[in-house]
């Protein structure tokens, strides 16, 4: 028996247990299909979507979105066989070329003056010269294990923990990975980490959870790992959501749950806190494109001293917009980071969420119907 069923068994009975329960059965039910491998993941049928063209043979990028829009509109009518009639894509044939070699290769012109995130730095990544982010041409990988601390329907996650983020949060829990020691984990080629994802799913993963740090950064990496990867495993997108429309566009078709972070309830805070410009527009829409393309799980981590600016804003939004939602309101915020050295800088965040602030976020989720009890 592995080591972290063992584990699992003895402190979060709770993942074997949330499936009896026809919410989550209901909101999450293309995710379960996926993880019981009666469905096939969305990469696995991107694979099976042919284009004419050699996409790694010096495409335009115009001509690369061309193609992916009709490789987009073949893919959404082979997920409605695969979903209404139970189409078996494994008698499909193989193409040369795919729909998710398309998204690889747009991803890739992607960094040649970065554009896959909204900070839009135009860094020169494919030459070697890294982002805002930290991060080059080439995937960095700091950890990946079995994780049992991620909401109950996910755990055992397969979680990779890539390094740099395109925020800089003054109350990071893992700012040794996405800022300061960004650049110290291993350097990991597309093949090596489709291996570590094929492992972690033959050895008991619900799921693969692209984490960080952001993901963001290592998307052409990421993209690529799955040409090679040959096991049937849920692919779950684990982000501050700050990502490009071109790059929402290159994963809608691939992500099988989603897992964002909706942390602000306004742009103030966002700048102030983490340093990133029209954070509520650029997230909030990003958001709904996840809601609306596949299975989510909305994180809100509750801010000391933030429930009527950022709390309140972002429970009512999810209410409004995402209703399909599961919602993980997280209340393990604590000082970390730069806040931890300077708390005189940030004094409303120098402490953990109050027990009247934490009940206060329940109530208002409460009086919207919002479903967080499953996942929190």
């Amino acid at each position: 028996m592995f080591d972290w069923f063992k584990t699992l068994i003895m402190y979060r009975s709770d993942a074997l247990t949330v499936w009896g329960d026809p919410i989550v059965v209901e909101r999450l039910s293309w995710y379960y299909s996926v993880m019981k491998n009666e469905k096939p993941a969305r990469f696995m049928a991107a694979k099976k979507i042919p284009v004419d063209i050699d996409p790694y043979n010096n495409i335009s990028l115009d001509e690369l979105w061309s193609v992916h829009e009709k490789a987009s509109r073949e893919f959404a009518s082979l997920l409605r066989d695969i979903v209404e009639r139970g189409l078996d894509i494994s008698k499909l044939e193989t193409p040369k070329y795919s729909y998710l070699d398309i998204k690889t290769a747009i991803a890739y012109k992607l960094i040649e003056e970065c554009r896959l995130c909204e900070r839009r730095c135009g860094a020169k990544r494919i030459k070697g010269k890294p982002g805002v982010c930290l991060v080059d041409r080439e995937c960095i990988v700091h950890s990946f294990f079995h994780h049992i601390g991620e909401e109950a329907p996910l755990v055992p996650s397969g979680t990779i923990f890539y390094g740099g983020c395109n925020f800089k949060c003054v109350f990071c829990q893992n700012w040794d990975i996405s800022q300061v020691h960004a650049r110290d984990g291993e350097r990991v080629s597309p093949r090596e980490l489709a291996f570590i994802q094929r492992n972690l799913r033959l050895k008991g993963a619900r799921n693969i959870n692209h984490v960080g740090g952001e993901p963001t950064p290592h998307l052409p990496f990421i993209l690529e790992s799955l040409r090679y990867l040959d096991v049937n495993v849920p692919q779950l997108w684990n982000s501050n959501m700050y990502m490009s429309e071109e790059t929402m566009t290159l994963l809608r078709d691939i992500i099988d749950i989603w897992l964002p972070d909706l942390k602000y309830g306004n742009n103030e805070c966002a700048w102030r806190l983490s340093k990133v410009r029209n954070y509520w527009e650029i997230v909030t829409r990003n958001i709904k494109v996840a809601h609306d393309s596949s299975d989510i799980i909305i994180r809100h981590l509750v801010l000391p001293g933030h429930v009527e600016c950022c709390t309140r804003r972002v429970l009512e939004w999810i209410a409004s917009n995402t209703p399909r939602a599961l919602v993980n309101i997280m209340d393990q915020y604590r000082p970390e980071h730069i806040v931890a050295k300077h708390p005189g800088l940030y004094p409303e965040i120098a402490r953990k969420p109050s027990a009247s602030e934490l009940k206060t976020a329940y109530e208002i989720a409460d009086s919207l119907g919002i479903m967080y009890q499953q996942v929190s």
